[in-house]
């Protein structure tokens, strides 16, 4: 609605610019003046325009305005300011009309169709599933999840994937781990190398074995059945802390598979025989050097064993070979120098590596009483996403995790996150919409039948004008964090409706005897209301009807 009425009022002033005997075309910017009494919106485009026409810039101004129909344009006035600034007071009545659009719409408000149904594939998390998730992929998870709902409302179609890396070393180390643990139960002599995994989820995994196998194994092969059970299970419990952090995805792609359907063979020799690689000390290198890579990359090493690179190359090349307008790759700070090496390889194998862009994600550190809490996944001592989940809870941590943009550094603060007070964001937010809710129930408690309303005749625009404006924001944020990426956009959206929400409320007397009052105030809370659980739940944070 208020692109439409600065589009209009562009139009209109480029119009009377070329009767004043302007020929050359005119960028009209506009920008929200810092005080509200210099009205909604500004321009300077008079004293650009000074030279040009060889008047002063407040003469031009006055000329501009003096020529605008403000009813047609939806303003209430326009006026001169300062040395030549045109100030503009948009239309409050005009503009609450979007309480009935987004009561018409629901939660479809905010939709658009700016992503014209390009098909994205959204690659995050993709831990390996030998231990538990570490607070790192919790940041990726709600990165990952919250942008692929955003993109969703903006007209993308969106599939949303995790690679479960279940083959090559780490998981060899994992069975291994289990099966020292499983030794160790039993009295007899183990050892756990360096890159073995240290947690406890190892130990528990090494009793379950016992509690249904007993000493079976001490006598009989161990490797298969371990490397079977280790991964069912550190991976169902993988998806049951994303589910429970309100995380889910469309695919589960193994890396497994693409051995056993012959991919990764198929894409080196590929690879090899398109001249793309060169032999030196026995190893296979990649020439990557050649899409801009700092050096060449060893596909197979010397001693003929994969590096993890190879089969990152075989699964790209299965990610575009579905169909894909778009890839988005959600990696770790330490993948940085990834980025080239992957782009490289994406062209060799005859794709557009302008078709793939990689999201890193910067470290975190959690706080607890103002100090560091260290964490070291194979320590058996790190903080885990689930541990963080039982502690402060779902909501707190997908509203932290995505009040940061993703490439900047952020502390946790565990002590603010279970805090039930305005300092903590989340509680704020959620407050908003339950005090809204509590609204409703006093309406019901009184005997007093709520009816939404078609137009306001009686509410006051002055008092309802912030909440309006902030409303009619909220399809600009959700373009913005989609296009761009950042759905800490919706975080602060969020945070700024809230705000609004509760100086209306503490300013504003809602409930009275006059009803159809009530009922208008009533409305305009309920659009409130519903853009409040929208922009919530897209970044995967529920709403409270009591706090």
């Amino acid at each position: 609605m208020i692109e439409s009425i600065l589009n209009n009022i562009k139009q209109t002033i480029k119009e009377v610019l070329s009767d004043m005997g302007v020929t050359e075309e005119v960028e009209i910017l506009f920008e929200v003046p810092k005080e509200e009494n210099f009205g909604d919106y500004s321009t300077n485009v008079a004293m650009r325009l000074a030279r040009v026409l060889r008047k002063a810039p407040i003469a031009i101004a006055n000329d501009i305005i003096s020529k605008l129909n403000c009813e047609a344009l939806h303003l209430e006035k326009a006026e001169v300011a300062g040395a030549g600034f045109i100030n503009f007071f948009l239309d409050k009545k005009y503009l609450a009309n979007i309480v009935f659009k987004i009561i018409d719409e629901k939660d479809k408000f905010g939709s658009s169709t700016i992503g014209n149904n390009r098909k994205y594939l959204l690659e995050y998390v993709s831990a390996n599933p030998t231990g538990y998730l570490h607070i790192g992929h919790g940041r990726g998870a709600a990165y990952g999840d919250s942008l692929a709902r955003i993109m969703k409302k903006a007209g993308y179609i969106v599939s949303r994937e995790h690679y479960v890396n279940d083959a090559g070393n780490q998981i060899h180390n994992m069975t291994e781990s289990i099966w020292q643990r499983y030794k160790e139960l039993y009295g007899q002599p183990f050892k756990m190398e360096d890159d073995y995994y240290h947690g406890k989820e190892i130990i528990e995994i090494a009793k379950m074995i016992i509690d249904e196998k007993g000493d079976y194994y001490l006598s009989n092969p161990y490797y298969d059945d371990f490397r079977k059970f280790g991964l069912e299970y550190l991976l169902n419990g993988l998806k049951k802390d994303l589910k429970d952090f309100n995380v889910e995805f469309d695919t589960w792609f193994s890396e497994k598979s693409l051995y056993e359907s012959g991919a990764v063979k198929d894409t080196l020799k590929f690879l090899i025989d398109n001249n793309y690689t060169y032999e030196k000390e026995g190893a296979i290198w990649l020439k990557t050097t050649q899409y801009g890579d700092e050096k060449d990359r060893v596909l197979v090493k010397s001693d003929k064993t994969l590096t993890y690179f190879m089969p990152d190359i075989a699964y790209h090349n299965n990610k575009l070979s579905r169909g894909y307008d778009h890839l988005i790759d959600v990696l770790g700070a330490d993948h940085h120098g990834y980025i080239p090496r992957l782009k490289a390889a994406i062209a060799f194998v005859g794709g557009n590596p302008d078709l793939l862009d990689v999201e890193i994600l910067q470290m975190v550190r959690v706080l607890q009483d103002g100090v560091e809490v260290k964490m070291s996944k194979r320590s058996g001592k790190a903080i885990t996403l689930r541990d963080l989940i039982d502690e402060v809870g779902s909501d707190a941590l997908r509203f932290m995790y995505s009040s940061k943009s993703l490439s900047t550094h952020m502390d946790l603060d565990l002590d603010l996150a279970v805090k039930n007070t305005n300092e903590n964001p989340v509680y704020y937010v959620q407050y908003a919409y339950a005090r809204i809710a509590s609204l409703f129930r006093v309406i019901e408690s009184n005997n007093q039948q709520f009816k939404e309303v078609t137009s306001f005749n009686k509410l006051n625009y002055e008092t309802a004008n912030k909440l309006i404006k902030i409303l009619l924001q909220y399809p600009s944020y959700v373009e913005e964090a989609a296009t761009k990426r950042l759905p800490h956009k919706i975080c602060q959206y969020s945070l700024m409706l809230a705000t609004a929400l509760h100086s209306y409320y503490n300013d504003e007397k809602i409930i009275s005897d006059d009803i159809d009052l009530v009922n208008e105030k009533l409305t305009l809370l309920k659009a409130v209301q519903i853009v409040l659980k929208d922009s919530l739940n897209l970044i995967g944070v529920s709403v409270k009807e009591k706090m």
